[in-house]
C-alpha cells in the first residue's frame, strides 16, 4: 500500500506551488498548523545542501475533532503532513494517506474517518 498521495507539477516555481497547495488546502477545509523548511534546517543543523523541500502539517479541525473523539491518543499521528519538494521532473507534493498511517490503530470508526481524510485529500491534490 502507498503511504501517500503525490503529484508531480512540471515547470513551475517552489514557492508557487507552495501558495498553490496552501490555497487549494484551504479550499477543502484545511489549515496549515505547522510548516518546516527542511532544506534550511539541514543547511543550520549540519551544514548540508539540498533541493527545497518543506513540510507542511495540515489540518481540518472537523475531522480532527472526530478522530481525537474516537481515539484519543491519534493526536500523536496529526496533523496530516503534505510535503513539498523539489525533484529533476518538477515540484513533487505528497500528502500522507490517513488510511496507511492508521492502520497501526485497531478501531474500525477511526478507519471511517482515516478513508474520508484521504479522499479529501486526494481532491486537494488532484486540483493542483
Amino acid at each position: 500500500m502507498d503511504y501517500t498521495i503525490t503529484r508531480t507539477i512540471e515547470g513551475a516555481d517552489f514557492d508557487a506551488v507552495d501558495a498553490k497547495v496552501r490555497s487549494v488546502l484551504a479550499d477543502h477545509g484545511f489549515g496549515v498548523l505547522t510548516e518546516i523548511d527542511v532544506k534550511a534546517t539541514m543547511k543550520k543543523k549540519l551544514d548540508e545542501e539540498m533541493d527545497p523541500y518543506r513540510i507542511l502539517g495540515a489540518c481540518n479541525p472537523t475531522m480532527a475533532w472526530q478522530a481525537i473523539g474516537i481515539e484519543p491518543r491519534v493526536g500523536a499521528m496529526l496533523p496530516c503532513n503534505v510535503i513539498l519538494r523539489q525533484t529533476e521532473d518538477g515540484i513533487e507534493v505528497s500528502a500522507v494517506d490517513p488510511v496507511a498511517s492508521m492502520q497501526a490503530i485497531d478501531n474500525e470508526k477511526l478507519a471511517e474517518v482515516a478513508a474520508q481524510v484521504r479522499d479529501m485529500l486526494a481532491k486537494v491534490i488532484a486540483a493542483l
